[in-house]
């Protein structure tokens, strides 16, 4: 077993436990390898022992891997999008974690019609209201956007993401987790439709994450080891 493939299966593990802590089934829930600034051959050890999703947000770091990597690979772009590159993201991303606006959904469809593409997203909702966290932060902005999804036809809305503050305590980790768990349920009810992704836990956090209802962690550090 390769060294990276290792902290893969130990980060796998933890989820596994915290998802039977809660109730919850492991199969459920995906571990997202995010390989930002880590190198092809390192997502290439982890592709040959059977890993598949790994995550990127940038797109020109993205387009360069994706390039020299097995086509079968299901990339997720993480990153703030800029509108400027979305035809790009639509050529290599399956699915695009950070939609936080109806200009940029708008553009996107409009862009995935002309190509004759479809692609998943999801809305990026800053449940913690930090200023420096991108996403939607109030009802009206969701609802506006929860709306403009659900009209979509190329792009298929999937689910909901969200980041929690880096030094956050476990009660605050619960009240943005748990917040964005009830943002899908009641989405899901006012849209009478299935949202089944719920896109959030990173390496200090996944397990609260992981607990609170998460369907997709996205871990980096805690499998490729801390980025310079």
């Amino acid at each position: 077993m390769s060294p990276l493939f290792e902290n893969y299966c130990k980060v796998r593990e933890r989820i596994r436990a915290a998802a039977l802590r809660a109730g919850r089934n492991p199969a459920e829930i995906l571990l997202l390898a995010v390989s930002k600034t880590f190198p092809a051959e390192a997502i290439r050890e982890l592709y040959d022992a059977g890993v598949r999703a790994f995550g990127e947000n940038r797109i020109v770091e993205l387009e360069t891997k994706a390039a020299v990597l097995p086509e079968d690979i299901q990339w997720h772009f993480i990153g703030r999008l800029q509108a400027n590159k979305a035809r790009r993201v639509l050529h290599c991303a399956t699915m695009i974690h950070s939609v936080d606006s109806i200009a940029l959904l708008e553009r996107l469809e409009r862009i995935a019609a002309e190509e004759n593409i479809s692609r998943k997203f999801l809305l990026e909702i800053n449940v913690s209201g930090e200023a420096s966290k991108a996403g939607c932060t109030i009802p009206e902005e969701i609802g506006a956007l929860a709306r403009c999804a659900a009209g979509c036809e190329k792009m298929q809305w999937a689910g909901l993401m969200t980041m929690a503050p880096a030094d956050a305590s476990q009660a605050e980790l619960k009240m943005v987790f748990g917040g964005l768990r009830e943002w899908r349920d009641r989405l899901e009810e006012e849209f009478g439709r299935r949202l089944e992704v719920l896109s959030m836990g990173m390496s200090g956090d996944f397990e609260c994450a992981v607990e609170q209802g998460s369907t997709l962690v996205r871990i980096g550090s805690a499998i490729f080891g801390r980025r310079e």
